[in-house]
């Protein structure tokens, strides 16, 4: 990523994230399984609320490291960064199962976390799982 604008939008992309992974969270917390238990653990619920907040914290970082991370030259990964966070935003709003919900999330922190670190190096490996898991939940054609 060489300029401001595009670090921004990375951080704009997980933030956007957040707030669908916290739509589902809701939606999921106020549905109810046969017999009238929750649909979600209250163990499963916090650890998701925190996963919300660590990404938005990501996000936040992003914001305010973007002058270090365009001069660590993340380069040619900008705009496959750009579409994977994306297509998450996108699948975490149609997410139906818990744990793909958790799965997803937790790729996307540890790309966020990658990116944050302004090592071009670390986000090869977080960038491939979040992709091969989108794939994963990709509506059929």
């Amino acid at each position: 990523m060489t300029d401001q604008h595009d670090i921004e939008a990375l951080g704009d992309s997980l933030s956007a994230s957040a707030d669908a992974l916290h739509a589902q969270l809701m939606r999921a917390l106020r549905k109810r399984a046969p017999g009238g238990a929750p649909a979600m653990t209250q163990g499963t619920a916090q650890a998701l609320f925190e996963n919300e907040v660590l990404l938005r914290q990501r996000a936040n970082s992003l914001y305010l490291d973007s002058a270090k991370l365009a001069a660590n030259g993340l380069g040619g990964a900008q705009q496959q960064l750009l579409e994977q966070t994306r297509r998450a935003q996108e699948a975490v709003a149609r997410i139906d199962k818990v744990k793909d919900l958790v799965d997803l999330c937790a790729e996307l922190l540890s790309l966020g976390a990658a990116v944050a670190a302004g090592k071009p190096e670390r986000i090869v490996t977080p960038l491939e799982k979040l992709k091969h898991h989108l794939d994963a939940l990709a509506p059929p054609p």
